[in-house]
C-alpha cells in the first residue's frame, strides 16, 4: 500500500514555506529530511514524527498514536499517529512542530 496521498499534499504544503526539508522517498513511504536529519514521513495512513525519546513516550498516552514499527523492531524517540488524530490541519501542525522542534536540536547532515 503507497502512501496517504491526501496525507502526503497536505504536509507538502504545510511544509513548502520552511527552509531546510527535502522530500525522499523511503520505507515504502515518504519522509522529509530537515537540514539532512529525518523528520517527519508518511507510511501507509500513518504520519511518522521524530520526536525524541521523552516525547515519544508522552505521546504514546494519546489513544491514536503508537510506536513507530514497521520492521518488528521499534525505533526509539519516534512515534505513529494515526489519520483520525491528523482530521484537521492544527492537529497535523502540532505533531509536525514537535518534530520540527526536537530535530532542529540534531547537528545538521548532509543529505
Amino acid at each position: 500500500m503507497a502512501c496517504d496521498p491526501g496525507l502526503s499534499q497536505r504536509l507538502e504544503e504545510m511544509l513548502a514555506e520552511r527552509a531546510g526539508f527535502q522530500a525522499r522517498k523511503m520505507f515504502g513511504g515518504i519522509g522529509w529530511l530537515l537540514h539532512g536529519n529525518m523528520c517527519v514521513g508518511i507510511y501507509r495512513s500513518w504520519l511518522i514524527v521524530r520526536v525524541g525519546e521523552h516525547t515519544a513516550r508522552r505521546l504514546f498516552e494519546e489513544t491514536h498514536v503508537k510506536p513507530m514499527d514497521i520492521t518488528g523492531k521499534p525505533m526509539k524517540g519516534w512515534a505513529m499517529i494515526s489519520d483520525e488524530e491528523l482530521a484537521e490541519d492544527r492537529q497535523l501542525q502540532h505533531y509536525v512542530d514537535l518534530a520540527i522542534e526536537f530535530v532542529t536540536s540534531l547537528p545538521p547532515k548532509n543529505p
